[in-house]
């Protein structure tokens, strides 16, 4: 797209308000464009509309009427969750008018070079650990995007000497075109959201759009123990800066003894090897301030940002020890009894669910279940029959499928939750029967494998009430 700048004069149309449409049609508006934003939501269900609309702004909730969309439209800016399948999108797409996410517009916009964070899961603690890291060296970050602020907001402010660093989704990169960071982070991909995306090709071509444009003084972060990431990389045009708890790397950031390698966890450490081969020590595994095998990925990709950008290892090692998680990502709830409570309703995926539950190393009561997407869950059939998990605890609408996997494992502790009624008392009554299963030394897990919109607005709530229900045992 071209710079907003150039849109004066023009029509322009938002679709979808929340905050980041919000931020958008704001910035169009000031810069002269013709702007109209549309909701299909009710207008007493769209706070925003009021704001926008005393600015002069013209604002249509309800619906999306047929004739939004016309040839004197010069861009479409759709709010990252929004489908390309319906009407105004197809419309838009029939006219050759260019369709971009906020992403698109906020590059363009800002002056700061752009750390940004991209992958299946561990996206919240990568982004948070790097703008910690960035903030105790001085660099002056603003952390935007999935999390913080709306990034075209927070962009318009940004200086030369800030740092943008910004946790993206796969819904987010597939909107953009010209979009290039300094700093680019792919953790891994693992076959999710592939309801929006219609396949998996899509969805990795969408994240892979995050190096698209990089050049030779920019940085590709990769996660080397993953072939889809290696592929990336054979194309990037970056400095490409990989991590690995698999394998010694000839440069990057990587596990000492390597997670292949039968060696007690005290034992290993990370380490930064640079491009004239000398290794240098970053802190123990065990040092880390939270806990997972996932987090270690986690800290290796966040020591490869801020290495790049110029934070010093003493730095990295500290907010690395520090720093005790984001809600609702493995976050400790209570110890009650003996037992700990892990609350970790961001697992909105199979893939998120088990790599939580390979990273501990007690007994796991685990609590999953939720939105049901048409998944039949046998990919937790391993996990299941590894020996980790005790028991089940099991709601929402996938609480059938998941205890039928979890029987099939030869488990005989499996219990489902009556979610007839409210959501709290849902979980309140899983967090007893858990709570039943458990003994001193074991975890109790909510990890539901699954989005938490059958049941709860937002994964959020559903994390909220568990430590509700943990702290009212």
């Amino acid at each position: 797209m071209k710079h907003p700048r150039s849109y004066r004069n023009e029509q322009v149309v938002i679709l979808g308000l929340a905050r980041s449409g919000v931020a958008v049609a704001k910035l169009f508006h000031e810069l002269g464009a013709k702007v109209t934003v549309n909701d299909k939501k009710e207008r007493n269900l769209c706070p925003e509309a009021d704001e926008l609309a005393a600015l002069g702004i013209s604002v249509i909730c309800g619906s999306h009427p047929s004739g939004l969309i016309h040839e004197d439209v010069k861009l479409v800016v759709k709010n990252p969750g929004i489908p390309y399948t319906i009407e105004p999108i197809e419309r838009a797409q029939e006219l050759g008018i260019e369709i971009v996410t906020e992403v698109e517009v906020a590059y363009h916009v800002c002056k700061a070079p752009m750390i940004c964070i991209t992958g299946s899961n561990g996206k919240t603690t990568t982004t948070t650990w790097i703008g910690i890291m960035l903030e105790k060296a001085g660099l002056k970050p603003i952390v935007a995007g999935n999390i913080g602020r709306a990034l075209t907001e927070a962009a318009l402010e940004a200086e030369a000497d800030n740092h943008m660093v910004v946790e993206l989704s796969s819904f987010q990169l597939k909107g953009t075109y010209d979009f290039k960071p300094r700093i680019a982070c792919l953790l891994n991909i693992y076959e999710t959201h592939l309801d929006y995306h219609g396949s998996i090709d899509d969805y990795i071509e969408s994240k892979a759009k995050l190096f698209a444009n990089q050049g030779a003084d920019d940085t590709a972060v990769l996660n080397w123990d993953q072939p889809v990431c290696r592929q990336i990389a054979s194309s990037a045009k970056a400095n490409v800066l990989p991590f690995s708890i698999q394998e010694e790397l000839e440069y990057g950031v990587f596990v000492t003894p390597t997670f292949k390698e039968s060696v007690h966890a005290e034992d290993r450490h990370i380490v930064y090897r640079d491009k004239k081969g000398s290794v240098h020590r970053i802190l123990g595994v065990k040092e880390i301030g939270i806990p997972g095998t996932m987090n270690v990925e986690n800290a290796l990709a966040a020591s490869c940002a801020a290495l790049t950008a110029g934070v010093t290892i003493d730095t990295i090692a500290q907010v690395l020890r520090e720093f005790r998680g984001v809600e609702h990502r493995l976050e400790h709830v209570a110890t009650k009894d003996g037992v700990d409570y892990y609350n970790n309703s961001k697992a909105t995926n199979p893939a998120a669910s088990i790599k939580t539950i390979e990273s501990l190393e007690q007994k796991i009561v685990l609590i999953a279940g939720g939105l049901d997407r048409g998944s039949d869950y046998m990919e937790l059939l391993p996990v299941f029959q590894s020996g980790r998990i005790k028991g089940i605890v099991a709601l929402g609408q996938t609480k059938d499928k998941i205890c039928h996997v979890a029987r099939l494992a030869g488990m005989s502790l499996v219990k489902t939750v009556d979610t007839a009624n409210n959501a709290q008392d849902a979980v309140n009554e899983a967090v007893r029967e858990a709570a039943d299963m458990a003994e001193a030394g074991d975890v109790v897990l909510l990890s539901p494998a699954c989005a938490s919109w059958d049941m709860f607005p937002s994964y959020e709530e559903r994390g909220s009430m568990f430590r509700q229900s943990v702290h009212n045992l």
